[in-house]
């Protein structure tokens, strides 16, 4: 039987923060550098699936960020998040276009695949080694550095803003709802 050491209650979280960064970082940049070449970014999202769900592998819903206690209030308070992160398209000049539908379902998808692998394994894994401030900072910085190849350089100012938005109704509400309600309309619009 292997004791518990202050080393190893540290390390093993640590390595499972740093194995996730890799692997979300990596698939966030595999799928900005294959572009649109249909069905080519693929291969890293089943990768990056396969390495979320071995990581995450163990934890109980609720340190993910999965359970649904107080539904309502996180429902709104995605909504919420939803509106300041539409304020740039708010003063954008011209009218929001229509997105077809498979593009919309894929921006569900995105965001919701986004969501749980940042703010719900990432971030569960990152509060076990320093805490929620050490998570929605983590998260924050790992987020705006997954985009930086699939966003103009202009433009990270405001990815790292919403993912510290995302990363604190995180920490706050202990759960993805609104996180995830406020990505999948902000992704939407924009």
């Amino acid at each position: 039987m292997s004791r518990e050491t202050p080393l190893t209650a540290v390390a093993r979280p640590a390595l499972r923060a740093g194995v996730l960064l890799v692997y979300i970082v990596g698939v966030e940049w595999a799928r900005a550098l294959v572009g649109t070449a249909p069905y080519a970014a693929i291969p890293a999202l089943v990768l990056g699936g396969l390495a979320l769900a071995v990581t995450a592998w163990g934890w109980s819903q609720s340190s993910l960020g999965l359970s649904s206690s107080r539904l309502g209030l996180r429902l709104l308070g995605g909504v919420a998040i939803a509106a300041v992160l539409l304020l740039p398209a708010a003063v954008r000049a011209g009218a929001a276009p229509m997105l077809p539908v498979s593009v919309a379902a894929a921006a569900v998808v995105v965001s919701v695949g986004e969501e749980i692998a940042f703010r719900g394994a990432l971030f569960a894994a990152l509060e076990q080694v320093g805490g929620a401030p050490l998570a929605a900072i983590g998260t924050t910085v790992a987020w705006t550095a997954a985009h930086a190849l699939s966003h103009p350089p202009e433009f990270l100012g405001a990815v790292a803003a919403a993912g510290l938005l995302l990363g604190l109704w995180r920490a706050v509400c202990r759960d993805l709802v609104a996180p995830i309600v406020g990505h999948v309309i902000a992704d939407l619009a924009l």
